[in-house]
């Protein structure tokens, strides 16, 4: 169980790890790069920068210098993957209190409920950075393919396929961790009850009632020691 509760925090944190470049990434849609083949250059975007580049490699960036004026959908997009590395960040905090092969978090069961915890935080980050994603993704191609959409039309960009892979990995170690704390309560409830029949299956209670004699046919032979035996056998001898 050790051993699976690492490989979901392995994966979790490199879920955490891609979630947070994709955050920090310049390039969620760029132009395509049939079009710079005339023009020679091409421009990147991302939720915190403008960013401009060129044939001969060179590239600037302008941040958007206003929050009022930006579009609604790369706003929400910045609170979901914010939210997401928040909670990655807390449940690899949790993750290893709560696991197993550590040696702190106090008793069994409080590890226990620190991995869980652990395993739900990885979860949502993974759901908030995949929905923010999905929503970036779903405005770029409702815009490509819109014919009435005159304006530059963007591609898809590195870093909505960074941020589904992590989302993906943050869902998975967070299932696991859930996973590994439900199978261990279960094994520990049935070790527990074999526990409690053992004795009762080797105690020997008697089926008569208080109060009442065996019969006679039903009673064991007495018992003589050494010297009764001799006893007994020096009067059948008198007789």
């Amino acid at each position: 169980m050790s051993g699976i509760q690492i490989l979901a925090f392995l994966g979790g944190l490199v879920g955490l790890g891609a979630t947070f470049c994709a955050t920090l990434s310049n390039e969620w849609r760029t132009t395509s790069r049939a079009s710079s083949v005339i023009t020679a250059t091409w421009v990147l975007q991302g939720l915190w920068n403008n960013c401009a580049g060129n044939a001969i490699g060179a590239l600037h960036c302008r941040p958007h210098h206003t929050i009022f004026k930006l579009e609604g959908y790369i706003q929400a997009c910045r609170g979901l993957m914010i939210a997401a590395v928040c909670l990655g960040f807390f449940g690899s905090v949790f993750a290893l209190v709560g696991m197993k092969c550590t040696k702190i978090g106090g008793s069994d069961q409080s590890k226990a409920r620190m991995a869980c915890f652990a395993g739900v935080n990885f979860i949502l980050s993974g759901l908030c950075s995949l929905s923010a994603c999905s929503l970036y993704a779903h405005r770029i191609t409702s815009e490509f393919f819109d014919p009435m959409f005159v304006a530059q039309k963007y591609e898809l960009g590195v870093a909505l396929f960074i941020g589904w892979a992590g989302s993906i990995l943050c869902v998975l170690g967070g299932g696991i961790f859930c996973f590994s704390v439900v199978d261990s309560s279960t094994r520990s409830s049935s070790r527990t009850g074999y526990a409690y029949g053992g004795p009762a299956s080797t105690s020997h209670v008697s089926s008569h009632p208080r109060g009442h004699a065996q019969p006679m046919s039903q009673r064991p032979p007495p018992k003589y020691s050494s010297s009764s035996r001799a006893q007994h056998f020096d009067k059948n001898a008198y007789v």
